[in-house]
């Protein structure tokens, strides 16, 4: 089997390793036999891929030497000089990358591929650095970017040749190391050690090693689209409990079990590189029980691979709850984060991985999966929740979304999607003019909207705006019947012109509406429906919760015509993978812990090929799934 991070449909799957006897500690409190006895039981448990980490202090363990009054002298490993070496002039152990060659070795011996975080500085909550370097900003100081470099050129020269290494990091979450000032600072530095590794082997894509981007500069100095720039992988580190807007529901349920795919999804469409999920866990039993835990990887596992994220890979590999220094000390959250108990006892999850290993060996390579729209991000937005908010509704919907920020080339789209635009500044004019073109050549455009503003406005949307006003309550208002509340700041009192009602308020105020324009058509919502559900717990999974994918449904169901498949429950999710004109793949995915029917429709002129994964149903559109599981199957041409 081919592995790889950029190649369309590879698929692999693995964990960030640690030493089970010392963690973080391993480098330096080394002990060989451990180590194998490890990487032997992580390869016959069925994984393919280990993310590793030589420790920045323990690998370059670099001193300053002062003189009078505190100035620099001389850098020393420790008391001793700078060996006149290749190694020494790079600041390098030879003993500490004696060990990674038997790490290296061993991951071979067992078929294991490495993904090597080259500046493990930051780690689990605590920043490890070379004494030389405490009092000094590791992403700004020119001295210490010096070192950085040589080390980072001098090791990937080292194991260039290795067959075990299978990409480059940068390293852990590197945007935690220091205190970039600006957007330019932190494109200097991930530019400058990507460089120096592609100096030294320029055959390994580099992986980005970061989490928390942002699509919008003022929302962050790491970017999605810097980093897409200067690497060849993105990488999310999707823990619900840390990212905003997922620690609401519980694990299993519907919103976090599209976590890792929503966020990477959007990376990587921003982007334009793939994207992994390079780090997940549930972060220990104060979340979930240990199958509950399992139960979630296993959705998201299919979610990750239907959606072409090339690999996830778990936090980490062992139990660390016997290890007493620090940050084990400090944080209850680092200590039992395992596949494996200390005892060697594997858990659920890594009987789960076992299982979709199996399931990986026999499956099909995953053609791109269908995309009805194109979902722009908007400046000032809270641009994640969002985007998130817009991936589940979609998914509740059936179809499938491209993100792209407002600031890129507008791609080619039937169906645009703008969701709660949010400031006076979301779309320069150049940008509307050019999406309202769009539409009247025959596009249709799906718009809600928060406290933003655009202008022209009431022409193309077919509205005049009366008044504007600061709502004292939730927005409620009527669709076909079914009535809807939830927050929003900001109402527009509104005179439909030439747009048909489809939504109104108690007072009678058009809150949904549609106005053809040109060729095309604009669908109008006077809430940011996205923003507010994005901060509502239980919207997407609760029995009471209010049926908002109707809404997309209205506006998106003829865009979905060219589909094999459709499903109807909003629990389950669909993509679909043109094979040929003939043949198409259709993962169906239940991201909820209840049982779910499908509500499987196949169209007329198609008809169900094989069962790939998952139980035969006796009538056609039976499927029943399991909670946080998958069905696999493909459909042919009559």
């Amino acid at each position: 089997m081919s592995i790889s991070l950029t190649e369309q449909g590879s698929f692999t799957i693995g964990c960030n390793y640690w030493a089970s006897h010392a963690g973080i500690f391993m480098w330096s409190d080394w002990d060989a036999k451990t180590v194998e006895e490890d990487l032997k039981q992580l390869s016959e448990s069925g994984l393919h891929v280990l993310r590793v980490f030589p420790l920045w202090p323990d690998f370059q363990p670099l001193t300053h030497l002062k003189s009078a009054g505190g100035s620099p002298l001389e850098y020393r490993m420790g008391e001793d000089p700078l060996p006149d070496t290749e190694a020494g002039r790079a600041g390098v152990s030879e003993d500490m990358m004696t060990r990674f060659k038997f790490l290296a070795d061993t991951a071979g011996k067992y078929n294991l591929k490495l993904v090597v975080g080259l500046l493990t500085g930051w780690m689990s909550g605590r920043l490890f650095v070379p004494q030389a370097f405490e009092n000094l900003d590791t992403l700004t100081d020119p001295s210490v970017i010096i070192w950085e470099t040589r080390f980072v050129k001098y090791f990937v020269k080292c194991f260039k040749k290795h067959p075990a290494i299978l990409a480059w990091d940068l390293g852990n979450e590197c945007n935690c190391m220091g205190k970039t000032r600006n957007r330019e600072e932190a494109w200097l530095w991930a530019s400058q050690i990507t460089n120096a590794i592609k100096v030294a082997d320029n055959s390994r894509p580099v992986v980005s090693g970061m989490h928390s981007l942002s699509a919008e500069a003022s929302k962050g100095n790491w970017t999605i689209q810097d980093q897409a720039e200067i690497t060849d992988v993105l990488t999310t580190h999707p823990y619900p409990v840390f990212t905003p807007h997922c620690n609401q529901d519980p694990i299993n349920e519907f919103r976090n079990g599209l976590h890792a795919t929503a966020e990477s999804c959007m990376y990587s469409d921003i982007g334009g590189r793939p994207c992994i999920v390079e780090e997940i866990g549930t972060l220990g039993p104060m979340i979930c029980s240990e199958q509950i835990a399992a139960d979630y990887m296993r959705a998201a596992l299919f979610s990750s691979w239907a959606h072409d994220l090339r690999s996830l890979q778990w936090w980490c590999a062992y139990d660390q709850d016997h290890l007493e220094r620090a940050p084990y000390d400090w944080n209850a959250v680092e200590r039992l984060l395992g596949l494996v108990r200390k005892d060697r006892e594997p858990k659920p999850v890594m009987i789960e991985f076992g299982k979709f290993r199996k399931f990986l060996d026999n499956a099909p390579k995953l053609p791109p999966r269908l995309r009805e729209a194109v979902c722009i991000l908007t400046e000032g937005q809270d641009q994640w929740g969002t985007a998130y908010s817009s991936f589940a509704l979609a998914k509740q919907a059936g179809f499938d979304i491209d993100f792209q920020y407002v600031n890129q080339p507008l791609r080619d789209s039937s169906l645009y999607m703008v969701p709660s635009v949010s400031t006076q500044k979301a779309l320069p004019r150049r940008k509307w003019l050019e999406l309202l073109e769009k539409i009247k050549n025959g596009a249709t455009l799906y718009l809600s909207c928060g406290e933003g503003m655009l202008a022209p406005f009431n022409e193309p949307l077919g509205l005049e705006v009366q008044t504007r006003e600061i709502r004292s309550a939730n927005a409620e208002f009527e669709i076909s019947g079914q009535k809807f509340s939830l927050p929003a700041a900001i109402k527009l009192n509104l005179r439909a012109t030439t747009a048909e009602v489809l939504g109104l308020e108690a007072d009678g105020n058009p809150v949904f509406t549609s106005n053809n324009y040109g060729n095309g058509k604009i669908y109008f919502m006077g809430a940011p429906i996205e923003q507010s559900l994005s901060e509502m717990p239980g919207a997407f999974h609760k029995a009471d919760a209010l049926p908002w994918s109707s809404v997309y449904r209205t506006f998106a169901d003829e865009f979905t015509s060219a589909r094999a498949v459709k499903k109807s429950n909003p629990q389950v999710g669909i993509t679909e993978h043109p094979e040929s004109e003939n043949l198409r793949y259709v993962v169906l995915i239940n991201y909820g812990s209840k049982k779910a029917d499908s509500g499987l429709e196949i169209k007329d002129g198609w008809e169900l090929a094989s069962v790939i994964h998952g139980e035969k149903p006796e009538g056609v559109g039976a499927f029943e799934i399991p909670g946080n599981s998958a069905v696999v199957l493909s459909v042919k041409a009559r």
